[in-house]
């Protein structure tokens, strides 16, 4: 079975995109820990980061870090910070989160309210910045 994160790749269920090319994709997570929460995608559905190539591993990184310097550009903070945790869903996938603390990178810490508005403004914004 697709995962979620599959189904927004094939366009099945909707997303506010920031990025895309022809292996990765990266949007705004729906529930963000801060404004800019953003997640990247490979496009082939591998569970565990560790399983993907090489390749797709170095080049993931580097599709990332374009996202990232992006989300500088538009969201107020001190960096944005990484984290891989991939038991939420069987899909490989990066959370790329503004920071100020490293306590900003707590999932157990409540969750950002945007309007619809305001997501789409976001993700309008920061793929605007994007170089890929």
């Amino acid at each position: 079975m697709a995962s979620i994160f599959t189904k927004i790749i094939r366009g099945e269920i909707p997303c506010h995109k920031i990025a895309e090319d022809d292996n990765f994709i990266a949007f705004l997570d729906i529930n963000p820990l801060k404004k800019g929460h953003t997640l990247v995608v490979p496009k082939q559905e591998v569970d565990y980061i560790f399983d993907n190539s090489d390749e797709t591993l170095s080049k993931i990184l580097i599709f990332a870090k374009r996202v990232a310097k992006a989300i500088e550009k538009n969201v107020p903070c001190k960096r944005i910070g990484i984290v891989v945790i991939g038991l939420e869903v069987p899909h490989t996938h990066i959370h790329l989160i503004p920071i100020d603390k490293e306590s900003d990178l707590s999932f157990s810490n409540p969750r950002v309210k945007l309007t619809a508005e305001e997501f789409s403004e976001l993700a309008k914004n920061i793929a605007a910045s994007v170089e890929l």
